[in-house]
């Protein structure tokens, strides 16, 4: 079993208990830190499976929302806080909508499927605006998340969330490194590179695409869940252009070519953005623009290409000098 796991899927087995081991060793605004990241870092893999299909969703904040909405309103209208069941809610309620709107979707590309994935997110984002049931703008307030009726409180609650977020997100990193080096999941580079000979060789181009974004629609939805839980409340904010663009910066500046890169790239952003806001509070976007051009001209595969960069296989790979009769 342990030989057919590769390198990033032992590291996200090592990585849960060192996760769990951060809660009990940094202080709160850090683990609360990892914690939010962590439902916006799947949401982030949401959109880097789609990138490595060719396609840039700009409007990937709608699953976010409908993610958070769904355990808003059942905590609010029917009382429901157990996590578990608020989590499969909101997976149900958000593959529901992109299996209805990926028969639209998967017949665009390149900025079509980027404007329209946003003119929808908007959609909703002024629906919620307007409605004062919702608390309009201001959204409204979730309950304390219970366990299978186990409701703990004080530190061991802000633990059990924690911990309850690190498990699935994990979980759902794993499956969609699983999905990545399918078959199916390998389908989206080729129809990067050339949807048309794919289609020659009997590959549904529409199909694998609507397969996609659901996908993503349902990780992004376990995000907002998530993230909803862990700040307790949720607003129309989740799906606006601004939320949406920053999954896609997080995707840019961490880079697609691992799935554990986003998660990472989500708590540098937001530590980033805490200490810019702080030594600047006027101008804190510029600095956030500034290090993405960084990115963008000096890393343009992302963050994750200087860990890949200077691991061992590559640096040995680099300094094997091979002479001309073949020898070392």
């Amino acid at each position: 079993m342990i030989r057919s796991l590769d390198r990033t899927e032992l590291g996200l087995i090592l990585g849960l208990p060192v996760l769990i081991l951060f809660g009990f060793v940094f202080p709160n605004w850090v683990v609360n830190y990892i914690q939010v990241s962590l439902g916006t870092g799947l949401v982030a893999l949401g959109v880097v499976i789609q990138m490595r299909a060719g396609l840039v969703s700009f409007g990937q904040g709608l699953y976010f929302c409908i993610g958070g909405y769904t355990a808003g309103l059942a905590g609010k209208f029917a009382g429901v806080s157990d996590l578990f069941l608020l989590i499969a809610l909101g997976v149900v309620a958000s593959i529901l909508v992109a299996f209805a709107l990926g028969f639209l979707m998967r017949r665009y590309r390149e900025i079509f499927f980027a404007m329209l994935s946003l003119a929808v997110s908007m959609i909703l984002f002024g629906m919620l605006s307007s409605l004062e049931v919702l608390g309009s703008t201001d959204g409204f307030n979730l309950p304390k998340a219970t366990y299978f009726s186990w409701a703990p409180e004080g530190e061991t609650a802000r633990m059990a969330l924690y911990i309850a977020t690190c498990v699935p997100t994990l979980l759902c990193a794993a499956f969609l490194h699983r999905y990545l080096r399918s078959p199916m999941g390998q389908i989206g580079e080729a129809i990067r590179e050339n949807e048309l000979r794919g289609e020659y060789l009997g590959t549904s181009a529409a199909h694998a695409v609507h397969i996609k974004y659901v996908i993503a629609a349902a990780v992004s939805g376990v995000g907002g869940v998530l993230w909803a839980l862990a700040l307790g409340h949720v607003d129309p904010e989740m799906t606006n252009w601004t939320t949406s663009g920053q999954f896609v910066f997080v995707s840019i500046l961490s880079g697609t070519s691992n799935i554990v890169a986003p998660l990472f790239g989500t708590f540098i952003l937001e530590i980033a953005r805490v200490y810019a806001v702080e030594a600047s509070p006027n101008t804190w976007q510029m600095i956030l623009g500034i290090v993405m051009l960084l990115t963008i001209l000096f890393l343009p595969n992302g963050l994750w290409s200087l860990v890949q960069r200077y691991s061992p296989k590559n640096l040995k790979a680099n300094s094997t000098v091979k002479t001309p009769n073949g020898g070392e």
